[in-house]
């Protein structure tokens, strides 16, 4: 029993060695994260961003994340990465989230970037292959988006997916998988699941050309027909078929298709026969979730009342590693976070008691004066 424990362990780390980790933000060392962040100057009026853990927290350093500190305004900022592309691996892009202020309306999301992206440049027109995360605004928005570029265009799942609206900090986390399924968590709970190809309408776009009626069934055309063409088209020798009709048959090809020895067995018979082929904007099967060059993650985003903090950036091609990240941080001051909030709110209520006590009594004092006072003018007089 103690073995399996220990091979099962063993597989656990060699997969997490194993993990690609593109990307990871803690703001760990100090004021050093300006070095790898870049604040946008494209508006002169875009707000500011600061390393704090805010008001209440769970552990003072490691909540540290990227605030917004100036009310109603715009915000870009960006961090750059080693490029890579996603063909054919599972996408993961996670962090964690706090509106302290109690949003009542902006954006906490964040968006990838292609690796051209120009970082003192970026603005709401920069173009992103990715936008997730919540936005809030009054009693009618209060959603998480999950917005993929494909095909020169934005689409937006057409799930609505519901976000956390307390001032606590919560974890978010999408998942793009190279089988077109997807997973959108929050606070390591799956809140949304399915297929990027439907839940995205993107089912159209993906249809290729209908084939024509001749290249249907190819083996059961005319009782067997095809296979007599077949026979033609792999004999040099033969000559055009009277029947042959060019606009229900196609071309007729003149010599055979292979040369040298080559055979064609294997391949498909719409090929050797110049069937209707694919369209060139024929979706392979991951075209839908894949992205060729990214290169950057950044928070472009607009908000009445700042107070966010954006931490625990991650993006990695395994699922088990991003969960292993979450709880390691979100994880472990979550609890704590809590609790300190709630120390707080008793403290406030007491010194809420207090004042309204001491109140209460300068009150009492002043009217012991003004009685006092009336009293001793009477007997002046």
């Amino acid at each position: 029993m103690a073995r399996a424990r220990v091979s099962l362990w063993a597989i656990c780390m060699l997969r997490v060695a194993l993990a690609t980790v593109y990307f990871q933000e803690e703001f760990l060392d100090g004021e050093r994260w300006r070095n790898r962040w870049v604040q946008s100057t494209n508006d002169s009026q875009f707000g500011h961003f600061r390393v704090s853990s805010g008001k209440f927290y769970g552990h003072k350093e490691k909540d540290k994340g990227l605030q917004t500190t100036q009310n109603s305004r715009f915000y870009a900022i960006s961090a750059s990465f080693k490029p890579f592309s996603n063909k054919g691996k599972t996408l993961v892009i996670q962090y964690t989230v706090k509106h302290e202020q109690k949003m009542d309306c902006g954006g906490g999301y964040i968006k990838v970037f292609p690796s051209d992206l120009d970082q003192k440049n970026m603005n709401g027109k920069s173009q992103y292959y990715i936008m997730f995360g919540p936005d809030i605004c009054g009693f009618d928005i209060k959603k998480v988006h999950v917005i993929l570029y494909f095909k020169n265009q934005y689409h937006s799942n057409k799930k609505p997916i519901r976000c956390k609206v307390d001032g606590f900090t919560h974890l978010y986390t999408l998942i793009l998988r190279p089988d077109l399924s997807y997973e959108v968590k929050v606070d390591g709970q799956s809140i949304e699941s399915g297929s990027i190809e439907y839940d995205w309408n993107l089912t159209s776009l993906k249809k290729a050309e209908t084939p024509s009626a001749e290249s249907r069934d190819w083996d059961q055309v005319d009782g067997g027909r095809a296979q007599d063409w077949e026979k033609h088209f792999l004999d040099a020798g033969a000559s055009k078929p009277s029947d042959w009709n060019s606009e229900l048959d196609g071309d007729w090809l003149q010599k055979p298709p292979y040369q040298d020895g080559l055979k064609p067995e294997g391949i498909d018979k719409d090929v050797w026969l110049h069937r209707q082929m694919k369209p060139s904007h024929y979706l392979t099967q991951y075209d839908l979730s894949e992205f060729e060059n990214i290169g950057a993650i950044g928070l472009e985003l607009w908000q009445v009342r700042s107070g966010t903090i954006f931490d625990n950036f991650l993006i990695t091609d395994d699922e088990e590693y991003a969960e292993r990240f979450g709880k390691a941080t979100w994880g472990e001051t979550k609890g704590p976070e809590k609790e300190m909030d709630a120390i707080q709110a008793k403290e406030e209520v007491k010194k809420a008691r207090e004042e309204d006590e001491e109140e209460l009594l300068m009150g009492k004092f002043r009217r012991h004066d003004n009685h006092f006072s009336r009293y001793h003018r009477q007997g002046e007089l």
